[in-house]
């Protein structure tokens, strides 16, 4: 499903933010350098940036500047410290063959990861799995990545799985994602009403048991409702959600409600807020969506094409899928030109639509819980922080609005790493007296 997601999101990927940077304006704002200042001190953490496993390779891999949202460096340009690389694995069929083949699939993304710490770029980049390796490597002034795995559906009916992917690195998992899995209701139940298991199968309870036992965070981002309730009745560990958003202010089942904020206060967790546009403002996004649209569809007809729809793209062919993708390439700079050409169009979903998130977060849950995440490469990137290389203007909405360095710090790491720490503290503890 996310593949499709990700085509689709290719496919408008010029449609969206990518617009040519200016600061020059910004630089006038007296909190421009107070904010300038607080974002070079502190450790800057992205929770969920979405990989392709082509991009990690000899002759082609995040040290060049690739056309995608994350890079080396756009994180050196942006100063974006930490980079939470994600083994996603699509929803398939429950099946043993079906298991195999999303275990290999997330195996490969494992070893992307660590061809591009250890073989690819180890003198500007590592693998951190600790919140003191983080602060070790940082002290390096080189950057950090870090592991998480979303859906739970590799690890199919082996709960060993669980330990592989730790010793591998991942220390995040979500136990489903666009679809149930074996394990977990998916929040994609509420299109349908039909559930599998009712929130956890009884393996999925087991894999919580695990996760603790190990030291792996649990995250809620994709699972039901019912099924995050129960995960936070049997973990003894801190849990998060990697990224999500507040469903008051847009009112998607990716995002969560004021009853989930509590839980995860009362649990000690973090949520991650995802700078998603339609996670963010849906009737904003989708008002602007129309209009690129409208506009593709007038420059696709001169070219003597034709733009389609995302079911049309996902019912092609591979071979016509690549060749609708050139066609799509040759379409983006003539649609950026002619819409930075025009007035009085819908506006984007922006960085202060996505700091209002944090705010209402804050507000209901404390300072202590809320942190941030992009979900680059994934679908994810708004108006001011289209990729890693503007992370900086987050920063600087968060000064504009009264929040201290204190506060920042706390969001953009401190809040992730303690919880990474309490969770791998109930691991020991778990560990110890199994031992005994």
């Amino acid at each position: 499903m996310k593949n499709l997601v990700l085509f689709a999101t290719i496919i408008l990927f010029f449609l969206s933010c990518k617009q040519e940077k200016n600061n020059t304006g910004e630089q006038k704002d007296p909190l421009y350098s107070k904010a300038k200042a607080i974002h070079e001190k502190v450790i800057t953490l992205d929770t969920h940036c979405d990989i392709n496993v082509d991009n990690f390779t000899t002759l082609k891999n995040y040290t060049q500047n690739l056309d995608t949202q994350v890079t080396l460096p756009k994180m050196k340009s942006g100063g974006l410290d930490v980079a939470w690389f994600i083994v996603y694995t699509g929803q398939d069929s429950l099946t043993t063959q079906g298991y195999e083949k999303a275990y290999k699939n997330a195996i490969s993304k494992f070893e992307a990861i660590h061809r591009l710490v250890e073989d690819i770029a180890p003198n500007e980049i590592e693998l951190a799995v600790t919140s003191a390796q983080v602060r070790e490597i940082h002290s390096k002034g080189k950057k950090v990545a870090m592991i998480g795995i979303e859906n739970g559906y590799p690890v199919g009916t082996e709960i060993e799985n669980v330990q592989r992917f730790y010793d591998l690195g991942g220390r995040y998992m979500s136990l489903s994602h666009q679809g149930h899995s074996q394990l977990s209701d998916s929040n994609t139940g509420e299109n349908d009403s039909i559930w599998l298991h009712n929130g956890l199968s009884e393996l999925g309870k087991e894999v919580i048991v695990e996760m603790n036992r190990v030291g792996m965070m649990i995250d809620i981002s994709h699972p039901s409702k019912e099924a995050m309730r129960q995960m936070i009745e049997l973990t003894k560990a801190p849990i998060i959600a990697s990224h999500s958003s507040a469903r008051a202010l847009c009112d998607h089942s990716r995002n969560l409600d004021d009853e989930q904020l509590q839980w995860m206060k009362e649990n000690g967790g973090v949520v991650q807020t995802v700078a998603f546009r339609t996670y963010l403002n849906t009737e904003k996004s989708d008002l602007r969506i129309a209009k690129e649209k409208e506009i593709a569809k007038e420059i696709a007809d001169s070219m003597g094409g034709t733009w389609l729809e995302r079911k049309e793209v996902a019912a092609l062919k591979q071979e016509e899928k690549d060749a609708y993708l050139k066609f799509i390439e040759k379409l983006r700079p003539i649609h950026l030109k002619k819409m930075n050409s025009m007035k009085n169009l819908p506006p984007k979903v922006d960085v202060v639509d996505y700091v209002n998130h944090i705010d209402y977060l804050i507000e209901k849950m404390g300072i202590d819980h809320v942190g941030i995440s992009s979900d680059f490469d994934g679908g994810g990137g708004i108006e001011g922080w289209s990729d890693a290389s503007e992370t900086f203007n987050v920063t600087l909405e968060l000064v504009k609005r009264g929040y201290t360095e204190a506060q920042i710090e706390k969001l953009w790491s401190g809040n992730l790493l303690r919880v990474l720490d309490e969770v791998q503290q109930v691991a020991k503890e778990i560990q110890s007296k199994k031992s005994v």
